[in-house]
């Protein structure tokens, strides 16, 4: 099966030619992702794999990017967080149908994890809702999304302070 999915890297100053970069990035086995380095410092991966699973695509992918990149810094995995006009894109429907959805249903509808000016959502979380509710979405898309999470979270996670972390623990479990 195929996964298609995107990986964010913040460059360190020793990765400035793109060229240079984007064969090591080819040569470790990332010859299956178109690059984007149109800002400077910055890298963009996006990858149509061929993996048993979107875990093993994407794990594979970052120790492929790893190897090219050592000292490269993991912005994000996507698609995981999304915005309303994102998700409606991603599963082929209107931003205003998808406005319908969130408003008509405020108990059941995934909680976002970030309001404000932006409202963001984890993918996952709203395409198996959508499911729920007799949407087709594809079941890869679904598993790309919960493993794009779990790397974003991982990611996060590791930034805790322990003692802090073993307290949030027990209060947000």
């Amino acid at each position: 099966m195929y996964y298609t999915f995107t990986l964010k890297y913040q460059l360190s100053p020793d990765d400035t030619d793109p060229d240079t970069l984007v064969e090591r990035l080819y040569e470790a086995g990332c010859n299956d992702a178109i690059a984007g380095t149109g800002l400077t410092g910055r890298i963009a991966l996006v990858f149509d794999r061929e993996a048993e699973s979107a875990n093993a695509a994407i794990l594979s992918a970052l120790a492929d990017a790893k190897r090219a990149m050592p000292s490269a810094t993991l912005i994000e995995a996507a698609p995981d967080l999304v915005g309303l006009t994102d998700i409606a894109d991603i599963v082929g429907m209107s931003r205003q149908n998808m406005r319908k959805l969130m408003l008509g249903y405020p108990e059941s509808f995934p909680p976002p994890v970030h309001e404000g000016s932006s409202v963001l959502w984890h993918l996952r979380h709203v395409l198996v809702w959508l499911q729920q509710r007799d949407y087709e979405i594809d079941p890869r898309l679904i598993e790309v999304a919960a493993t794009a999470m779990q790397v974003n979270l991982a990611k996060s996670a590791s930034l805790a302070v322990p003692a802090m972390k073993r307290e949030l623990r027990a209060l947000l479990a």
